[in-house]
């Protein structure tokens, strides 16, 4: 398959302060990586933290994409320099016709800035979205209870768009509408695993710091979910294989202008990642009982103070509760669905990308990233 030149690789990473954004970094610097060798220029709205490896970056922007005139002057010295964007930027409201707002707001200002100059020479858009595009906004209070889910798992791209409001879509439709001049590439993620403390869900950092502080007070390590997901199966996704798909589409002439779910390629029920879980940071592993009602965010929402002391115990990188677990409803919504969890590669190794990674593997290593960038102890 066609490949771009190699001589004009230039990235933008939008969002490269969260889990897809420093895993997509660490990718495209590696001499190996298609499109090599590339310029990466990383943005993102707040400064970079102090685990983030600056080394990996030529260039780092700090600007706010909802403020029009910011993005301008941030972004418009780069306009005749970048060929790829690679979007992993993210910003959550309230309800779903806020996250459609402020995206798409997002998403158009930088757009809108690179391709302003009149020599761009922008070529790729990748766009990340998820599963919430076969679910619907699942984490809208003003729909809870409302969603009717109609897609049957395996979840495979070209089932038809669901009757909700969803920033996914909205984002989808923007992105295509630059084609053909600039093609585009989706990239729909499971419940993504990696590292960061800017990633607004981050499923493993919520239940490692929980795990740490349950070890910490000597208390037992709950299953915040329902029977369902405890026994049946679900999916996920390494943030090396979400990049590593990123930059195949990015640089594969055949993936242009699709649509890709992207998982690790295999299956796990939550009883048996919490084993893993539990032998990773030294709690007993507690059987889950349907008939005992656990309050995990009323729980959490208690051990702000208690994982301040840890932080400073074990020389973290000062973090607030807050920061590192920013949506404390959203697990225990995750971890209770009534459907098995799980999407369909089939669309993606037919079009020739075969990354994977296996799972129960991948969990320990992104708990030792987590401890080596001194997030967790």
């Amino acid at each position: 398959m066609a490949k771009e030149n190699l001589d004009t690789s230039v990235a933008l990473i939008v969002g490269v302060t969260g889990m897809v954004g420093l895993s997509l970094a660490e990718a495209l610097k590696k001499p190996t990586t298609p499109g090599s060798p590339w310029r990466i220029y990383g943005m993102a709205r707040r400064q970079l933290p102090a685990w983030f490896p600056s080394s990996l970056l030529d260039d780092f922007i700090s600007a706010d994409a909802l403020d029009r005139k910011d993005t301008t002057k941030k972004l418009a010295p780069l306009a005749s320099q970048v060929t790829h964007v690679f979007w992993v930027a993210i910003q959550v409201g309230e309800t779903e016709e806020e996250n459609i707002t402020s995206n798409a707001t997002m998403l158009t200002n930088v757009l809108q800035t690179l391709k302003s100059h009149p020599l761009s020479p922008l070529k790729h858009i990748t766009l990340q979205t998820g599963t919430k595009h076969y679910l619907g906004p699942l984490f809208d209070p003003s729909l809870a209870g409302q969603l009717v889910h109609d897609h049957e798992p395996p979840f495979r791209e070209d089932l038809p768009r669901l009757p909700y409001p969803n920033f996914y879509y909205a984002l989808e439709d923007l992105v295509a509408s630059y084609a053909p001049s600039v093609s585009y590439s989706v990239h729909r993620s499971s419940l993504i695993v990696g590292a960061s403390t800017r990633s607004f869900y981050n499923i493993l950092l919520s239940l490692s710091v929980y795990a740490t502080i349950c070890r910490y007070q000597g208390l037992p390590f709950r299953y915040p979910g329902n029977k369902f997901t405890w026994e049946n199966f679900s999916d996920m996704s390494d943030a090396n294989v979400l990049a590593e798909q990123h930059i195949w589409a990015a640089t594969t002439d055949a993936a242009k202008n699709q649509a890709f779910n992207c998982t690790n390629g295999d299956v796990i029920t939550w009883k048996s990642l919490w084993r893993v879980l539990c032998e990773i940071f030294g709690v007993e592993f507690v059987p889950f009982d349907e008939n005992e009602k656990f309050d995990w965010v009323g729980f959490m929402k208690e051990k702000g103070k208690v994982w301040s002391e840890v932080v400073e115990k074990y020389g973290l990188v000062e973090t607030k509760l807050e920061e590192v677990i920013p949506s404390l409803d959203s697990l225990p919504i995750v971890l209770s669905f009534g459907f098995q969890h799980v999407c369909s590669m089939n669309k993606s190794r037919e079009f020739g990308f075969f990354g994977y990674a296996n799972t129960l593997k991948s969990i320990p290593m992104w708990v030792q990233r987590l401890r080596a960038m001194k997030i967790i102890p």
